[in-house]
């Protein structure tokens, strides 16, 4: 089968006052940003379509769903680590203006985070996904995090953050029944040209 994981679009930036989680929808750039990914898969059969319950995954799911006639279904575990976060902050944004920080996130040292336990629940909730959906070509919209996650664990390496995806970039990858995994392509973003900077 094959995976298809598009990582969400450029979300707002969000702060809240009250300590509830900040759950950013997309900024105007995302939703432009999911228009054209949906756009440039459309040549592209896909049999199911799952999305982070994040706002920011699943508004990137919308165009695509609309285009396919595909329900969204959601899947707690392909959420991202920062889901209970009281502030978003792009990543490019963190390496920017913190860049001690962002070497820490992308080592997988995250504040108040278990990161063992946000892997864990990506690559189960992804081997159930590819279980569900043998011969099948499903897409996932889920998050930078994610794509890092399931892509280490593909190539064998240690489970951690080693590169930035492009906001709607695509990465797919095929899964077989007998357990082996591979990368097809890794952060396709040609779809993206034209859109200046925000690119993740």
């Amino acid at each position: 089968m094959e995976l298809i994981l598009i990582r969400h679009g450029l979300p707002e930036r969000v702060e809240t006052e009250d300590g509830t989680p900040a759950d950013p929808p997309l900024s105007e750039v995302g939703h432009e940003q999911a228009r054209r990914v949906a756009a440039w898969l459309e040549e592209t059969h896909i049999d199911h379509l799952y999305s982070s319950p994040m706002q920011r995954a699943y508004q990137t799911a919308e165009p695509l769903s609309a285009l396919k006639s595909l329900d969204i279904e959601t899947r707690e575990g392909v959420a991202e680590y920062d889901r209970h976060a009281d502030h978003y902050i792009p990543v490019e944004e963190l390496k920017k203006h913190d860049y001690d920080r962002w070497l820490r996130l992308m080592r997988g040292e995250i504040e108040d985070i278990n990161f063992p336990k946000f892997c864990d629940a990506v690559i189960t909730t992804l081997n159930d996904i590819v279980a569900a959906n043998k011969g099948k070509t499903v897409a996932v919209t889920c998050h930078g995090g994610v794509v890092n996650v399931w892509t280490a664990y593909v190539l064998g390496m240690e489970l951690r953050m080693f590169f930035n995806p492009n906001y709607t970039s695509i990465s797919r990858y095929r899964a077989a029944s007998s357990g082996e995994r591979s990368i097809i392509t890794l952060n396709e973003h040609t779809h993206l040209k034209g859109l200046g900077s925000n690119l993740g």
